[in-house]
């Protein structure tokens, strides 16, 4: 993991570039930085956003996590598919208990519906409803 500046988000496909990319429902990952702050707090440790492996980081959360949900990153429209739940490796990279302490703060998976650039500072705007 890597911090960059922008990213290029393809319709259908993922982030350009990331391990994913190309897989049928696993577009991006994203979390928020204030849900980092409370498993920071959970675990007793700093939870770093590169350690969790979600591709984004909003400076402001909550992030949409019911299906279906829509929004706009950046150039990018995307869809919420699913919680992004912590896997086991989380203890191993993080910390003894850092699953539990990520549990129901590990972000969300979305599908790229329309493409475009992301960019660090880029609004996120729900759509609909």
């Amino acid at each position: 993991m890597r911090p960059v500046e922008s990213v290029v988000a393809e319709a259908g496909a993922g982030l350009v570039g990331d391990r994913y990319h190309g897989s049928k429902h696993r577009h991006v990952t994203v979390q928020s930085a204030p849900s980092l702050a409370q498993a920071s707090h959970a675990l007793g440790a700093t939870v770093e956003a590169g350690a969790t492996r979600r591709n984004i980081t909003l400076s402001g959360g909550p992030v949409p996590g019911r299906p279906g949900t829509r929004i706009r990153m950046g150039e990018a429209l995307l869809e919420v598919v699913r919680p992004a739940a912590p896997c086991r490796l989380m203890d191993d990279l993080i910390g003894p208990g850092a699953r539990k302490a990520l549990h129901a703060r590990g972000g969300t998976v979305f599908r790229i519906l329309e493409g475009g650039v992301i960019r660090v500072g880029d609004p996120v705007v729900r759509e609909g409803s």
